[in-house]
């Protein structure tokens, strides 16, 4: 059985060496409120759907993760006013739940939308049953961001990225013709022809793998 999210997240900030002497005494509070966000999610019956760090731990081993990352409506979103909003723009919001960092990809974004419709199963992490993101839609988020990442120079992150898609693949083969066809619809022609050769690379590297 999968640990529980308080777990995953409680790890991630131990030990990530950046908050080593840092005052960690919130942790204590970690599980009850990730355990309250989530009975809230329930309970007001908010269409949410689990992505990011700690879904991809559902299906590999991977990098540590300190947050949660959702998938929302801005109508869902609003009915969470506890979610204290730190930063916000089209597709995406920031917010804090008391001590625990919430990220929230905004299904105004058509992507996400798409995503939060037609990837979505459900994954047990400890005692709870989450609305958890597949590994094809952990594919298309992790390829449609790393574009955006380059352009922005944030090599360290899209290296992270890379790495995980390459985790999810050498785990789970999946077909990609489909979803270069489907971020078609959501990229430029020239991010497309970058994600392909990306994702060709990362398939020559798994082959090397298979045939030691």
């Amino acid at each position: 059985m999968m640990l529980a999210i308080s777990e995953i997240v409680k790890n991630g900030i131990i030990f990530d060496m950046k908050n080593w002497g840092n005052d960690q005494s919130g942790i204590g509070n970690l599980s009850e409120n990730i355990d309250r966000l989530f009975a809230l999610l329930q309970e007001r019956e908010i269409n949410y759907l689990l992505v990011g760090g700690v879904a991809l731990l559902s299906y590999v081993d991977g990098r540590n993760t300190q947050d949660i990352d959702l998938i929302l409506s801005h109508k869902d979103l609003s009915a969470i006013p506890e979610l204290a909003i730190a930063d916000k723009n089209q597709n995406f919001a920031r917010a804090n739940f008391d001590n625990l960092q919430v990220d929230i990809l905004l299904t105004q974004n058509l992507l996400f939308k798409y995503i939060a419709k037609n990837c979505t199963t459900l994954r047990q992490f400890g005692d709870l049953n989450i609305r958890c993101v597949t590994v094809e839609g952990l594919l298309i988020l992790k390829l449609y961001a790393l574009p955006s990442l380059y352009r922005q120079n944030k090599f360290d992150r899209a290296s992270i990225y890379e790495n995980d898609i390459l985790l999810l693949l050498l785990k789970y083969p999946t077909e990609l013709e489909p979803i270069w066809k489907l971020l078609q619809k959501h990229l430029l022609p020239s991010d497309i022809l970058e994600i392909q050769e990306i994702t060709s690379d990362i398939q020559k590297r798994i082959k090397r793998f298979q045939n030691r």
